[in-house]
Order: structure tokens, then sequence, then C-alpha cells
């Protein structure tokens, strides 16, 4: 088997015969899908894995790296551009809407961020304006975690609870996401125990040493830390990485120098672009014609798509049970996220 028959196996646990997913859209209709904030393409690997056929994909992204990779695995991909510029009355019925919106001024790694009101995140209230105007059957929006204020005011649009998962579960990263979805029923992942180690494919790749990491490095929980600057500064570029533990999130701002692998005896190296596809549960080689900076880059904008794909593989599910999807409700602020 090769290494990706191999992950999505351990991440599932089940075979689609077990839940009758292998041909969902022969004997239903095929899905429209509108995927906002697409990036690579992720919810499109998602559906395909999740046996989910798909009629039409239509994507808003204004990312070239990211459009350009979408386009190379998925060519029937119809892009509309920038989200504001979406005029819903020229799309077709969409049946799923999907979206992973921008998450620069929500993040709680920034201390000053302005939240929905910030010049990114506020495209948040594009995803609403597009479910409104479409009414869906299906929505899916991921975020990060972030500060309960902004949190309620999503539930509160969106009329559904988030539930929290970290890909720690199914994968070699520790990345924990909010998921808003009307799709009802998901089940609970079980922690397949994927490491470092699990996902390795080249351990020659970016091989470095320095004497300044010997005479700082400090040993932690999850990693080596250094003090390559001399003032104290331990910026997360000087952390080396276990392979017996998790990478942390993939960033998509300077990905390169920020994640490093301790290989032992004072030797260090790079994560190589194929490991960052595994970590987000990518097939190898998806993101190929970039260079490697780039390749990180966009891989750490997107999303882990087996958390994606285990979401969407309700659907089929629900269709066949009577209640569909969850009602919207109006929600009272105070509500705290499942955690699956």
């Amino acid at each position: 088997m090769t290494y990706s028959q191999i992950n999505h196996a351990k991440a599932w646990g089940f075979s689609r015969r077990s839940l009758n997913l292998n041909h969902f859209g022969q004997g239903h209709e095929m899905l429209n899908v509108l995927s906002l904030f697409d990036g690579i393409s992720c919810g499109q690997v998602a559906l395909k894995r999740a046996g989910i056929k798909v009629n039409k994909y239509y994507a808003s992204e204004i990312n070239e790296d990211s459009i350009f990779i979408a386009q190379k695995n998925f060519p029937n991909t119809i892009h509309l551009g920038d989200v504001r510029n979406i005029r819903t009355s020229e799309l077709p019925k969409i049946d799923l809407l999907i979206g992973g919106s921008p998450c620069q001024d929500l993040s709680g790694a920034k201390i000053d961020g302005k939240g929905l009101e910030g010049e990114k995140s506020r495209l948040f209230y594009e995803f609403v304006r597009i479910l409104k105007e479409l009414n869906p059957k299906w929505f899916l929006l991921e975020n990060v975690i972030m500060k309960k204020k902004w949190q309620d005011i999503i539930t509160n649009l969106l009329g559904v609870e988030p539930i929290e998962i970290n890909s720690a579960l199914i994968s070699a990263q520790n990345r924990r996401r909010l998921y808003w979805t009307n799709i009802p029923n998901i089940k609970k992942l079980t922690d397949k125990g994927i490491k470092i180690k699990d996902i390795i494919f080249d351990d020659n790749y970016k091989v470095f040493s320095d004497e300044r990491i010997e005479n700082t490095k400090v040993a932690t929980k999850n990693y080596l830390k250094w003090d390559l600057s001399g003032k104290g500064y331990w910026s997360q570029q000087d952390r080396g990485y276990y392979k017996n533990g998790k990478l942390p999130t993939l960033p998509r701002a300077n990905p390169t120098n920020k994640l490093n692998i301790v290989l032992g005896n004072g030797k260090y190296r790079r994560l190589h672009p194929i490991e960052a596809e595994r970590a987000q549960t990518l097939p190898d080689n998806y993101t190929e014609g970039l260079s490697d900076a780039k390749r990180i880059a966009v891989i750490g904008d997107g999303w882990t798509v087996d958390i994606i794909s285990h979401i969407l593989s309700h659907i089929p599910l629900a269709e066949q049970q009577e209640g569909g999807a969850i009602p919207p409700k109006d929600k009272s602020l105070g509500i705290l996220p499942k955690i699956l």
C-alpha cells in the first residue's frame, strides 16, 4: 500500500462499504458545491474521499498560487474570483456551501487582533450573505480558536454551535479548529496516534547544525528550543520538534524555518513539503509545481482533509435518514463549543 492508503485507513478506521458511501451521487442527485476562500481546494479532495459525487464545484479564491494548485488537481473547478464580487443570482442551485474564512484578525496568537472587525476576518460576513441568499441544504464553516466574543457572534449568525476538533487526532499536526455545520450527528473521532515519525519522507532534506543551538538549547515536552539571537527571544523558528511527537499548526507566513525536526547528535532538518502534505492528510505531491516555501505556505493555509471528509461523510447518512439538516436556531450568547 502507498503512504496515503495506509494513512487514510488508519485515520478513518472503517470501510466505505460499511457506510454505503462508495457511490453517493448514483441514485442521488449529484451536488452543486460552492467553496468560499477555497485555497488549494482541499474541499474537493475531502468530497472525493467521502465518496460524495459533485456535479459542479464553484470556488472563490484570489491567491494565484492556490488557484494554480487547485486547477492542476481539479481542472474542472469553476473559479469565481473575489468573494465580495459573487452574485448569487448568477449561480445555479447550490446544495453545499463550504469555507474557511480568513483568521488573521481572529487568531488567539494575535493579542491586538480586531476580530470580525478586521480587514481580513470581516470577510466572514460574505459567507453569511451568500449563505442567506443561496439557502443551501448543507453548509460548513471552519475557523481558528478565537475569543469567545467573536465565536458567539458567528454562532448566533449561523444558528448552530461549533464543534472543536484537533487535527492531532488523525494526523501528525496539532491544529485546533472550530467547525460550524448543519450536518447532523457528527461522530466523535478517536486518536489514531500518528506522530511525526509516521509521515517522514526524506531525513536528508535540508539538514543543518549550529554551535549556537547546542550552546543554548533547552528541552521542553514537545520540542527543543534555542536562542540564536542571544537576546532571549526564543522565537518560533528557533525550535526543533521530536519525531515521536507532533508538529505545530502549519503556518502560512514564513513557514520553512518554523518547522524543524530533531535528528539527534546536534543535527536538525527542515520539514519536507511532502511531509507537510501528509500532516494535512493531502495526497503526496498534491502541491508539486511551486517552490518548496510556497508549497508549505499554501498547505498551511488549507484544511486537514480527513477532518473535512469525516464531517462531510455524514451528509449521505443524513440524506438516508429522516430529519435532514440541523434547523438554525436563534442562540443567546454564552455558548461553548462541543469538542470531538
